[in-house]
């Protein structure tokens, strides 16, 4: 009995380890530079981001395209998303459209319209757009919870 312990003990640690362990997909340990949102503002310009994007109370220079859609980034939202959903958004617009997308604003395969813009852009112009896209976020201080007055007799 005490061999068989010996022979299952160490296999049965080694796998307990391994699942403890990120898997090789994971993105643990990965971080992009800080960007500079002045140069990501002008990489929006560059891309022509602003064809189908606009920012809410920023006044940027309209293009002499025909957009599919119109999406309005920026203002006061309720939850702002992780550097990881911005950079996930700009370079896999597909992979995370909101349910119910209306649907003349996704194609008709059920993909999102912007184009995948890795062949285009470099990752300075990556990060440097997701720290713009972050300073045109404002996540309002919640509201004030009314305090219950006890009595105490």
């Amino acid at each position: 009995m005490k061999v068989i312990k010996r022979l299952l003990i160490p296999p049965f640690i080694a796998v307990s380890l391994a699942a403890c362990s990120p898997a090789l997909e994971s993105g643990k340990g990965f971080a992009l530079p800080d960007g500079n949102p002045a140069l990501g503002q002008q990489a929006f310009l560059d891309l022509q981001c602003n064809a189908c994007h606009s920012i809410q109370d920023l006044e940027l220079p309209s293009l002499d395209i025909a957009a599919p859609v119109s999406v309005e980034l920026g203002g006061t939202v309720s939850g702002i998303q992780t550097y990881g959903e911005l950079v996930t958004s700009i370079i896999n617009p597909s992979h995370k459209l909101i349910e119910g997308y209306p649907q003349g604003e996704v194609s008709s395969d059920g993909q999102s319209f912007m184009p995948s813009m890795n062949e285009f852009m470099t990752v300075r112009q990556l990060v440097d757009l997701v720290a713009f896209l972050q300073d045109q976020y404002e996540l309002p201080p919640p509201a004030p919870r009314p305090y219950a007055i006890y009595r105490y007799e």
